[in-house]
Order: C-alpha cells, then structure tokens, then sequence
C-alpha cells in the first residue's frame, strides 16, 4: 500500500537488473510508482520489465554503465523528459570484490573504485543537476555497513563505501534547506549476490525483506540508517571502537 501522495512518483535506479536495485523496483511498482530502470545487462532489465507487467508509461528501461560519465547524464535527462520529473534517484550500482591488500588482483580495485565511488558520484552528479533544475528532488545513495570500519579482506569495498557515505553527508550539507533531500542507507547482509560468496553473513535477512526495508526507507524520507536497524545500529557503533586486535581476528 502507497502512502498517501507517493504512488505516481517517479524513481530512476541503477544497477537494478539483480539484488539489491531488482528487489527495491519490485517493491516500488507494488507501490505505484513509475520506474526508470537502468543496469549494464539489458536483459536482464527486459527479464525484470516483464514480471513487473507494468504500462508503458510508467517503465522505461535503460543499459547504463555508471562508469561512462556520459552515458549517466545522458540517460538521466532521458527518463526525467520521458517521465516530465525525477522524484526520486537510487544510486545503487555497486560491485563486491573481497581479498587481503595485496593479493586481490589491482584490476579488480580498480573496478571496485570505478563503479562503487565513481560510478556513484557521476550519478549524484547528474541527479543534483536534475533536481536543480525542476527545484526539487530526493537522492538515496546505497552505502553499506562495510563503511562503519575497514575489515580485513574488504579493504577496497569498505573504502568505496566509507566514499559514498561521506560525499552523501557533504551533499546533504550543500542542500541544507532546500528541496534537495539526501538519504544514506547502509545493508547489512541482505541475501543478495555481491555477498554470497563471504565466508560469514552475521544477521543475514532474505532479500524480499531487504527491499521492502529500504522502500520504506525512503519513504519516511530518512537521513541515514542501517538497513535493518537492529542490530546493525548497535553494531555500527561497536565495530568503530573495538580495538585492531580483535578486528585482526576476523580474518
């Protein structure tokens, strides 16, 4: 059920053709909304437009490599014509590479930081832009617990993420008192691809339950939160002081 005022909004998501964004655009068109989908994998989002059954009207689907700077601000202003407005932008592409320093592969870093901090910034980019010019807007960027505190073997996924969450809170700064909202949503282990393959997923949640928290996230218009609440809010305060030799352990 919408909240009263939020079905016909319109929501464009990257990386929405698996885990986190696919969930999160079921969730929202069982809620009303209007959906610009956009993931480097077409099929994907043409597998997704087809369970999602929605009108031509309200689902615009969209290759997009976050990585192509060009590509983003180009697709962007493409659904907010099609659509007439953007109310709402999810910054959610991400990948999860997961090695000690110095021995995942560079390559992978580097893609790690192209898409999980470049990636993301290119589209905060175009979407602050967007929203400056039909006066306002509402940016959820999907930052993750792995921010909270570097751990072993997640090195270069935690330190993309601690980006996100740190350009989110300048941003916020920037817009204060304007029609620009800003929300942060942290996952904890959610049920979703880019974690499967970890050795341990403390207080994992199934996926479905995942999205729907999110969405309703983003509804009550949140600042920050970790995605669910409990623990990772007790959590997140923890990590950050317990000292390098019990994180040593976790290794």
């Amino acid at each position: 059920m919408s909240l009263p005022g939020e079905a016909g909004k319109s929501v464009f998501i990257t990386g929405a053709s698996s885990g986190l964004g696919r969930q999160m655009a079921i969730e929202f068109a069982r809620r009303g909304y209007r959906l610009a989908l956009t993931a480097r994998r077409l099929d994907l989002l043409q597998d997704l437009q087809g369970e999602l059954g929605l009108p031509e009207s309200a689902l615009l689907i969209a290759a997009l490599d976050v990585t192509d700077e060009a590509a983003v601000t180009r697709v962007l202003s493409e659904a907010q014509a099609f659509f007439g407005v953007l109310d709402i932008v999810v910054a959610n592409a991400g990948i999860g590479h997961h090695a000690r320093i110095g021995k995942l592969a560079f390559a992978k870093v580097r893609d790690t930081i192209n898409t999980n901090v470049i990636g993301f910034m290119a589209t905060v980019d175009a979407a602050v832009h967007c929203f400056e010019a039909q006066g306002h807007g509402h940016l959820v960027g999907i930052s993750s617990v792995a921010a909270f505190r570097g751990l072993p073997a997640g090195g270069a996924y935690g330190a993309s993420k601690s980006a996100v969450t740190a350009y989110l809170q300048a941003l916020r700064a920037e817009s204060h008192g304007s029609k620009i909202l800003v929300t942060t949503l942290s996952p904890g282990f959610i049920d979703t691809p880019i974690n499967r393959g970890a050795k341990s997923r403390p207080f994992v949640i199934p996926v479905e339950q995942g999205g729907k928290l999110l969405v309703d996230l983003i509804e009550k218009r949140v600042e920050c939160a970790s995605v669910p609440r409990w623990p990772w809010a007790l959590v997140s305060r923890l990590i950050a002081i317990l000292p390098t030799a019990v994180i040593a352990r976790f290794r």
